[in-house]
Parts: structure tokens; C-alpha cells; sequence
């Protein structure tokens, strides 16, 4: 078997050629195996999903699936946190366990997350990340998501972009 590396140079002629790729050529549209929460579940729901995942998407409902927030680990550490955070802008945070004034999926989420259409260029999404400075996105289309798109996605589909 001979293995063929590209040079840096037609590796970086390439790039561009795979920022014009449409993300529903290579979106995750797996939605079965997508984190999904309705936002009415109960905070021990939401725990137990994220001791396997990093991220929930919060859905109106399941039947629906109409994304209305996303729940991180950084959401969850917040309520976690031990002090509580007073904003330049206002009062302080009541996310925390300290004010128990949650119970459901829909009070720890942040609320209509950065999304994109499955007709959006990679470049787009790209963007999006770093402007946003996250590393997932959903795919909505309908107001309803459609699949995900994450940083480790997109370095996975580059590789095999060199590599055809």
C-alpha cells in the first residue's frame, strides 16, 4: 500500500474548496442518538444525560422537537457554584443551587441557541464558532432540529476531505 501526503500548499488550496461544502452534505442527521430534552424534564433528567454527554438540546417537546435552548456543562457549573455571581448590569445570577428557584430543563438552559440551516456553507458554520466562541450547532430547519454540527465533526470530515 503507498501512502500519498499532500504538501502544505495543496492542502491549503483545498480549504477553501471545503468551506463551500453545504452542511447537509455532512451534518450529523443521527437524531435519535442527539442529547434531547423536553424543557419541562426534571433536573435529575437532565443530570443523568449529561453524565454521558456534554450538551443537551432542549426541545419544546419530543413530539415537536422545536429547539428552544441548549443545556452545557458550563450552565450546569453555574448552578453548582458555591458563591454567587453578581452582574455589572443587575442583580445577581439566581441560577444556583443556593436560590432553588429551578426545577426543570427550562430554567437551567441557555435560550435559543446559535443555530444554522442545513443550506449554509461550512465557512458559515465556521464563523459562527468562532465569533460565538462554541463548538457545536444545530441544524434547524422548520424551527425543529434536524441534526448537529460539531468542531470535532468538521475536523473529521476535513481529514477525509485530504484524504479523497
Amino acid at each position: 500500500m503507498v501512502v500519498v501526503y499532500k504538501t502544505m500548499a495543496e492542502e491549503k488550496k483545498l480549504i477553501p474548496e471545503f468551506h463551500e461544502i453545504p452542511v447537509k452534505e455532512i451534518m450529523d442527521k443521527r437524531i435519535g442518538e442527539l442529547p434531547l430534552i423536553e424543557k419541562h424534564a426534571s433536573l435529575d433528567r437532565v443530570l443523568s444525560i449529561l453524565t454521558e454527554s456534554d450538551h443537551i438540546w432542549v426541545v419544546e417537546s419530543i413530539g415537536s422537537k422545536k429547539l428552544v435552548g441548549i443545556i452545557t456543562e458550563h450552565d450546569i457549573l453555574d448552578v453548582f457554584s458555591p458563591t454567587k455571581k453578581v452582574s455589572y448590569f443587575g442583580l445577581p445570577s439566581k441560577k444556583s443551587l443556593h436560590y432553588e428557584t429551578f426545577e426543570k430543563a427550562g430554567h437551567i438552559m441557555s435560550r435559543n441557541p446559535i443555530r444554522c440551516s442545513p443550506e449554509e456553507k461550512v465557512k458559515d458554520v465556521l464563523n459562527k464558532m468562532v465569533v460565538h466562541r462554541i463548538k457545536r450547532i444545530p441544524i434547524v430547519e422548520n424551527d425543529e432540529i434536524a441534526g448537529e454540527i460539531t468542531l470535532h465533526h468538521l475536523i473529521r470530515e476535513f481529514y477525509a476531505f485530504l484524504n479523497k
